[in-house]
Order: C-alpha cells, then structure tokens, then sequence
C-alpha cells in the first residue's frame, strides 16, 4: 500500500468523523439542553461536593449540590437572563471593538501592504525564514495572512527560483500553525481569555484573566515557531517535493508595491509611530495616564502593606485600556495609510470597512448568544464545579502531577482540533472543565489557557475541518504539474511534519519554559494557590 493511500485513508477517516458533528451553533443548543435535563438527573440523585473557596475576599467551606434547572426556579431562571447571558460575555465587547480597527486597517489594504513589505526584498537564504515569520505576525490580521500571504508566499518562492508549493507550506504554517504566537496582541487574546475568565470565576468569584496574560511566551514561541518552520520548509518538505516543474509563473507584478501603497505605508508609518509614542507618554512615568493614579495607589498600600509594581501600576493600561489601545493600533494608521494610498476617499468608505468587519463577527455572535447560555446553566447547575472537584480529587489520588496534567491538555486539544475547528468554540467546551480542575491541582488560569493553545494551533494546518484548508487547496492545485492529481493528500502530506514537529517541540519549549520559572505574561503566575485548598 502506498503511503498517498495511506495518507487518504487516514483523511477519509477524519473527513468522515468530523461531518458526523454538528455545527458549533448546533452542538452548543445539545449542550444547553443536554445540561439542563443532566442538572435534573444529577439533582435527583442528591450529587454534591465539599470544597474550600473564596467569596468577597473570605475562605469559605462550601458544600455544593446540583440545581435542577427544569425546576420552576430554574426555568425562571433560562427566561429572565437569557439576554443579560448574551450581553453580559467577557468576550463579545472585546472582540467587536478589536475588530472595528483591524476591520479598517485590513479593507484599507493597510496589513496586505505590510505584508508584502516585509517579504519582499528579503535575502534569498533568509526567505524561509521572513515567509515564516510574517505568517506568525499575519494572524492578527483576521483572513489576510489566508488571504494574501499564503499565495504570495507560492509567488515570492517562485520569483527565487525555488518550489512554489514550499513557499505556500511555510507561509500557511507560519499563519496557522503559528496562530498561539505573535509579538502582537491580536482578537483572540480578548476572546479567549474573556472565556476563561468565566471559567476560572467557576472556583474564585472576582478572578480575571488579562488579554495579555500569555504574552511573554507568545513572544518566544513566536521565534520557536519561526526557526522549526524554516528548518522544515529547507530540509524537509523543499527537498521531497523535488525539482519544480508546474506553470510558468510571471511575478513580478504581483510582488511589488505600487506607489500608491509604498505612499500609504509612509502616512502609516509615521502615524503608528506617533501613537506609540503617545502610548509610551501615558505608561512609562509615574504619574502616566494609563497608570493607577496617586489616590489608587495609596488605596492599594494601605489594603497590602506594600507599593505596587510596576505591573500592578498598569493594570488601568494592561486589563481596562488594551482593548481599546489594540483597536486604536490598527484604526489609525489603517486610516492614514488609506488616505495616502487613496483607497479610503471618505467616511462612507471607512462606514463599509466597519460594516463589512461587523458582518464578518455574525458567526461568532450567534455563537456567543447560544454558548452564553450554555455556560449559565453550566455555570448555575453547579455541574463544572462539583465534576471539577471530583476529577481533582481522583486525579490527586492517582498522584497526577501538574505538570503531566497540564501536558495532556495540549495534546487533548491538539486532538479535538482535528474534528473541531473553532478556537473559540472548543474553549468554550473545554474551559468551564479544566480551568476548575486544574485551579484545583494550583495550576494558573492563565498556565492552562496556553496550554490549550498549543495543541490547538499545532493541528490546525492538517486538519480539513479548518476554514480555510479549501482556500489552501486551491493554492495548491494552481501549481500542480501536468497530470498530477491534488487532492486532501497533498495538503495534508505536505503540512504534516510542520504539524508534528512544532506539537512535540512546542511542548517541549513549555515544559522548559515552567521549569525555569519564566513568566508566562505581565504579572502572570504560573501556579496558583488556593486558599484552604
């Protein structure tokens, strides 16, 4: 048996498995209702848990039963916050505000000419590694890095003389399977950690979980990322994939920038660095406005004995302003470049680009309305508590450490990504289980949302379920020899070793990581304790 046949019997399987689930917005109504009949199933049969936890600042000693949502209480219940449910989700401000900037900067054509500014004029025996790297940069991008740099990667390969198809491989491994790193912010950091927000409020009611709360080691994988996928692409895949011998390909044209872009590029640039500035003005001194004024920080030497640090005087700029600052990154310059690019003429241009933007989040609202309710009643049947004290309690018994703990979510979510392809639709499933339980083993919020992360991105790129892998096998096909079939196979086999490799070092890089005791983000403990716990 050949190993293409192999190859399509193993996608047969996956294709196959993942269209026997239902659409997330479908699945999360079977959770809704699942959860409310499982609450009055568990609530007959007296289920409880005794645990210690923190209200208003206090330990308490808590004993916890199930409540019967299909009991008239808790159908008021359904009822009365069914909106306030939607409304109310950590994430959906965050999410719409980020991208109303990233909406303007993307349809001004800000992030494609950046892109394409950074890849071209890259020294060829640097190329796999820029191709790379502005992927892993691309996915703040929302579709540009899909859209625009996968496909000029094929080109940009092709004008040096190298494999087109290589040139694709690297720049959707850089976009996709680097999607968990970035030296940037991007809209998933709000929407994910809104999410576990909620789940880790489960356990300790006020706790919050910063946009930024993984960043230090989004950075350094963003070089981890970078250097695998280089070596991949030059060592691994270019080689297997031979001497090229597909259409002859014209790109110059589609490699350069006109002059009303290197334009825009110029307004852009001054701009952004005119709001960095004004940023730095309002963070670094003492007395900055995005820092915790002279009355706030007499407040909190007095509560704590202590002055605080410097990330404690941030927090007015890390966990209220970031939103907003991440909205302004990309509005601003996307508006300047679209003046000297003119592909913005008036404010009835930017008034589309925002529509357009909002149209775009119809799918994530519709699935934040019925997720929103899915994890109230989760949340107010007391089920995620209690499973998560019980599942702690048996793993402590069976002397599962945190680290092996927190190891295995990244190789759990890597496998439910094969059939599920919505970051934030799995951690909305995933979250209200594991944040609890491994709070309950003193593993941070934050420790286990980077975990899930990993093995959520490093499966992305081989997984047909993915949005785009479509798109990805279009771009394939256009370069595709005479009489040579491409089909799910060549995607696959392509972007398999990208996919194992970074899974298994990226791992790795997070285990060395945690034992060095670096921080994960700005303030950020990787592990936690919990009073009486």
């Amino acid at each position: 048996m050949s190993k293409t046949f192999k190859m399509d019997g193993f996608l047969d399987f996956i294709e196959k498995g993942g269209n026997k689930l239902p659409n997330p917005i479908t699945l999360f109504f079977y959770l809704f209702t699942g959860t409310i009949v499982l609450s009055a199933i568990l609530s007959f049969l007296g289920v409880s848990a005794e645990f210690t936890t923190i209200q208003k600042g206090e330990v308490i000693l808590k004993n916890v039963t199930v409540f019967n949502m299909l009991s008239g209480e808790g159908i008021k219940l359904i009822f009365t916050t069914g909106i306030r449910n939607f409304t109310n989700h950590p994430a959906l401000g965050a999410i719409i505000v980020a991208m109303m900037g990233v909406g303007v900067a993307e349809g001004a054509g800000l992030m494609s000419a950046y892109i394409k500014k950074i890849v071209i004029g890259t020294p060829k025996s640097l190329i796999s590694v820029i191709v790379v790297f502005t992927g892993v940069l691309s996915n703040i991008a929302s579709d540009a890095g899909y859209i625009v740099l996968v496909p000029l990667g094929g080109l940009i390969f092709a004008s040096f003389g190298r494999h087109p198809l290589a040139g694709i491989a690297a720049a959707f491994a850089g976009v996709s399977g680097g999607f968990s790193a970035n030296l940037l912010l991007g809209t998933a950091d709000p929407l994910l950690s809104g999410i576990s927000t909620i789940a880790a409020q489960i356990m300790v009611s006020d706790y919050y979980v910063s946009p930024t709360s993984n960043y230090y080691f989004m950075v350094g994988s963003t070089f981890l990322i970078t250097i695998l996928g280089a070596i991949i692409t030059d060592k691994v895949v270019e080689p297997r994939l031979g001497k090229y011998t597909g259409p002859s390909l014209d790109v110059s044209k589609d490699t350069s920038l006109t002059d009303s872009e290197k334009k825009g590029l110029l307004y852009a640039n001054i701009t952004l660095f005119l709001f960095v500035v004004s940023i730095l003005a309002m963070v670094l001194p003492e007395n900055g406005a995005l820092r915790l004024s002279a009355t706030e920080v007499e407040a909190f030497q007095l509560a704590n004995n202590r002055m605080p640090t410097t990330i404690e005087a941030l927090r007015p700029f890390f966990s209220n302003s970031i939103i907003f600052v991440l909205m302004l990154f990309f509005l601003i310059p996307g508006l300047a470049y679209g003046i000297g690019a003119k592909t913005i003429t008036d404010d009835k241009t930017v008034i589309k680009f925002l529509n357009k933007s909002m149209v775009s989040l119809a799918p994530v609202l519709i699935i934040f309305f019925i997720s929103g309710q899915f994890i109230y009643v989760f949340n107010q049947s007391n089920i995620g508590i209690i499973l998560a004290v019980n599942l702690a309690n048996f793993l402590q018994s069976l002397g599962v450490s945190n680290i092996a703990a927190v190891v295995g979510l990244i190789f759990i979510a890597a496998f439910i990504n094969l059939f599920m392809g919505s970051a934030s639709s799995k951690w909305l499933i995933l979250s209200p289980i594991f944040v609890p339980l491994f709070m309950q083993l003193g593993i941070s919020p934050e420790l286990t949302q980077a975990a899930y992360r990993i093995g959520d991105s490093s499966t992305n790129i081989i997984t047909p379920l993915m949005t785009y892998f479509p798109v990805i096998l279009t771009f394939v096909a256009k370069y595709k020899a005479e009489g040579e079939d491409v089909g799910l196979g060549s995607v696959i086999s392509l972007m398999f070793p990208y996919s194992i490799v970074f899974l298994i070092s990226w791992s790795l890089f997070f285990l060395v990581w945690i034992l060095l005791g670096i921080p994960i983000g700005p303030g950020v403990e990787s592990f936690i304790t919990i009073p009486g716990m």
